[in-house]
């Protein structure tokens, strides 16, 4: 409700932590983030809401900041009838965001008669950091973060640095650096040594070991070094401590396929997809999944949202290829063959030497029976792609066809 767009990474930020500080009381059921975020910048019908996600009430709200003051104001609307449960504003000092934050969750629970445990209103309680000015900072890295791509992955390291360098004991803001070192090794390729990214996620954990987002980084750091029985129990611990975590759950789905587990892999990505309904990843890796468990008739129902999903993420951010080197899975199970052609030459035009773009332009040449060109994608992209990537390349069902080919049997050689 704020309508400023120079404050809308402060308001979704505010937002998200009070979601967070919700989902963290034993006796509410909290809409995820991602999930309540579709609905953001249209109008609300209340009662339409409540009965789609089978919820009684909606908390909404807005965010205005002004040098160092801050006014927020927040609604509890009963979603059977409309009416107004609670409301109140705020008018404060910007260091006073945190209180107000508290006082906020606190308010929602005495006026749904639900019990705080006590180490609920521990956890509550307790600010992320005692600087507003890296909060303000590590709020625009995580805005930064959520948009997936490489520039963007690179903003939001500067945000959490800069964090960091403000509040040394800053956890989230380590676990952010972490994710994004994690994204641009294995997404981007970039040159970052994973001993500095396990030790940044250490860090983080080291500072709040009931952080989910610290566990999940270190999670994610020890998948880069398949060292997978110990990042499956950290995954779990973050699923535990955050179970609406699409960046969790995601992750984990991926780690899991790396190891054979495709069933697991499948729950996790089906689970990532209903906590972020406007996500093309989840649903387009989904397809081969599918396939390979013999789920027909799922693999396409996913391939036909999996399409639409990548069709807006190309609109709203074309610079980056992802959309358009996963869709083509979409596309190609519902034999739209033309249109997957159309989508790799974007994919290669956008970034021809992007290793990831070329696996799956190699799994899409394969499906189309050009299987040279499959080969030649493979071998500029498997040595430049990690041990996870090479898991993948195993286990992935769509390069079955090439699996008896002489060519095969080189790269496997050459991964070892």
């Amino acid at each position: 409700m704020s309508g400023d767009p120079e404050q809308e990474y402060f308001s979704d930020g505010i937002t998200e932590d009070i979601i967070t500080d919700l989902s963290k009381v034993s006796g509410l059921f909290v809409v995820a983030r991602n999930t309540a975020f579709t609905y953001k910048g249209k109008h609300v019908d209340v009662q339409e809401v409540a009965k789609r996600f089978g919820v009684n009430f909606i908390l909404e709200g807005s965010v205005r900041k002004a040098g160092a003051r801050v006014r927020v104001t927040g609604q509890l609307i009963n979603g059977k009838d409309s009416g107004h449960v609670w409301a109140d504003r705020y008018d404060r000092d910007l260091t006073d965001i945190f209180a107000i934050q508290d006082e906020i969750t606190h308010a929602i629970v005495e006026q749904l008669k639900v019990k705080l445990l006590p180490q609920e209103k521990k956890i509550i309680a307790q600010a992320p950091t005692a600087n507003v000015e890296a909060y303000t900072y590590y709020l625009r890295g995580r805005d930064f973060f959520h948009r997936h791509s490489k520039r963007y992955f690179q903003l939001a390291r500067l945000m959490f640095a800069k964090a960091v360098e403000l509040d040394p004991l800053y956890a989230r803001a380590y676990a952010g650096i972490a994710d994004c070192d994690s994204f641009l090794y294995f997404w981007c390729r970039e040159d970052i040594p994973v001993k500095s990214i396990l030790e940044t996620s250490a860090k983080a954990l080291a500072l709040d070991d009931d952080l989910a987002e610290a566990h999940a980084s270190r999670a994610s750091a020890l998948s880069l070094t398949h060292q997978y029985e110990q990042a499956a129990t950290e995954f779990e611990k973050a699923i535990e401590l955050d179970p609406n975590s699409f960046e969790t759950h995601y992750l984990y789905a991926r780690a899991s396929f790396t190891q054979g587990n495709v069933e697991r892999a499948a729950a996790l990505f089906e689970r990532a997809s209903e906590i972020k309904p406007d996500d093309y990843q989840s649903v387009c890796l989904l397809i081969q999944i599918y396939r390979s468990l013999g789920r027909e008739e799922d693999a396409k129902e996913a391939a036909g949202k999996g399409v639409k999903l990548a069709e807006r993420e190309l609109a709203l951010h074309a610079e980056d290829p992802r959309p358009a080197h996963l869709g083509i899975a979409a596309l190609l199970e519902l034999g739209e063959n033309d249109r997957a052609r159309e989508w790799m030459s974007r994919a290669l035009a956008i970034d021809p030497d992007d290793p990831l773009a070329q696996y799956n332009l190699a799994c899409g040449y394969t499906k189309l029976g050009d299987l040279d060109a499959a080969f030649d994608l493979l071998e500029k992209s498997i040595p430049r792609s990690g041990p996870e990537q090479w898991q993948w390349f195993k286990h992935d069902s769509d390069l079955d066809p090439l699996r008896k080919h002489p060519r095969y049997q080189k790269i496997l050689e050459l991964i070892g």
